[in-house]
């Protein structure tokens, strides 16, 4: 798929929480996985994708990044919870 995905991981269910954008989602993710990520998901241990939001476009992905990075801890609990109230991980529904 073209475009671009947001999305967020967390290292356990209502826990830390990291957003991000990427062109290439499953490529992405397995750099977080490999701690070849951010330097913040290798210090909270976050390896789990538990939201992907697909966009037609990479600069749709960046706003909506830019907007959930701007959204209090509850507001992203609560919006994985409605998609996935068991908090499942998706990289293997990407991969």
């Amino acid at each position: 798929m073209r475009g671009g995905w947001t999305y967020i991981m967390a290292n356990r269910p209502f826990g830390m929480t990291y957003v991000g954008v990427t062109a290439n989602l499953a490529a992405r993710i397995w750099q977080h996985r490999r701690d070849e990520g951010s330097a913040y998901c290798r210090k909270y241990g976050i390896k789990t994708l538990v939201l992907a939001e697909h966009h037609d476009d990479i600069e749709t992905a960046i706003r909506r990044e830019k907007a959930l990075k701007a959204w209090r801890a509850e507001w992203k609990h609560r919006l994985i919870a409605e998609s996935s109230p068991e908090w499942r991980d998706l990289f293997d529904d990407i991969v």
